[in-house]
């Protein structure tokens, strides 16, 4: 990180990593450990950037100190290398940047007490794929398995590492394989998703006590979680690496993709493309069909092509 100057008024400008978004504000931090509470100039907003947020944790920017109260205005944002998105809640022909510069994006699931669904999952590893982040699979609260969820977890473990994707199952409350979580960390920079309620701020205190994140309760009532965690935040750990905690989500969605691109997301699908019958073949009722096909004969497991059957009807995909 450095400085450099400001075209316009000639004062120096500072770099910094954004590790916190709160709406209009951004926490940067510098290469010297100070922290500045920016904004962004509003020509950012009028960038062609069709997001909610035209700056996310993770990026790379330069900003003008102004003031002396480490306050300052976000002036340039460097090439990101990576992002992954979801769609804007109630802005459907928009998107919303969870982060950027990631080295691996961490699903925390739950089978029970809230229950993830493979449907969530598999639009996860979609949108990870899509954006070519490496996903890791991570299966909390093992401690409350009765015989019918181990039997679930394990059908799971099988789907997932049997088309590429790492897994571990751990138990946040019980310290079960923390210091594999830990390894699974260090020395990368991994944005930790998942539903309200699965464990990712107990996970996070667990590998990195001294950052205290709050943990959140589950209601009773509808057995689903309560956020803990309301903006996205980056946080540096003393094994190396950064970590981001991110707010519990409902979904997420692909903007500007195609419905005949999203087979090529599913790992185990793309040997068969290009082996049906017509080059358009969305893999769904077309005759000869290499997947439907592969599916038929067991080779594709049915629930994943069950989520991809639904992924296609979701309404934001572009003819």
């Amino acid at each position: 990180m450095g400085k450099t100057r400001s075209l316009k008024n000639d004062k120096p400008l500072l770099k910094g990593l954004v590790i916190r978004s709160t709406g209009s504000w951004y926490t940067v931090l510098t290469e010297q450990g100070e922290t500045y509470s920016c904004k962004i100039k509003g020509r950012f907003r009028i960038q062609g950037i069709k997001s909610t947020n035209p700056v996310a944790v993770g990026d790379r920017v330069w900003f003008a100190p102004v003031g002396v109260d480490n306050t300052g205005f976000i002036m340039k944002i460097e090439a990101r290398h990576n992002y992954i998105i979801r769609k804007a809640v109630r802005l459907s022909k928009r998107s919303h940047i969870i982060a950027s510069n990631i080295d691996q994006a961490v699903l925390i699931v739950s089978l029970i007490f809230p229950r993830t669904s493979t449907g969530f999952i598999d639009r996860f590893l979609l949108t990870a794929e899509a954006y070519h982040i490496p996903a890791v699979i991570v299966f909390n609260k093992i401690d409350l398995y009765d015989d019918e969820v181990r039997e679930l977890h394990e059908e799971l473990v099988e789907i997932y590492e049997g088309v590429g994707y790492q897994t571990l199952a751990v138990s946040a409350k019980e310290h079960i394989h923390i210091e594999e979580f830990k390894s699974i960390l260090a020395h990368k920079v991994s944005l930790l998703s998942g539903h309200s309620g699965v464990g990712k701020s107990s996970l996070i205190n667990r590998v990195e006590p001294d950052l205290n994140l709050k943990e959140g309760d589950i209601s009773h009532i509808h057995r689903k979680g309560k956020h803990t965690t309301s903006f996205a935040s980056m946080h540096p750990l003393s094994f190396g690496g950064y970590v981001i905690d991110t707010p519990g989500i409902k979904e997420f969605g692909l903007v500007d993709m195609e419905k005949r691109e999203i087979a090529g997301r599913f790992p185990e699908f793309r040997k068969y493309i290009g082996s049906c019958k017509f080059n358009n073949c969305l893999h769904v009722n077309e005759p000869d069909c290499a997947i439907v096909e592969a599916v038929e004969k067991g080779d594709i497991h049915p629930v994943r092509y069950y989520n991809y059957l639904s992924i296609l009807k979701d309404d934001y995909w572009k003819e």
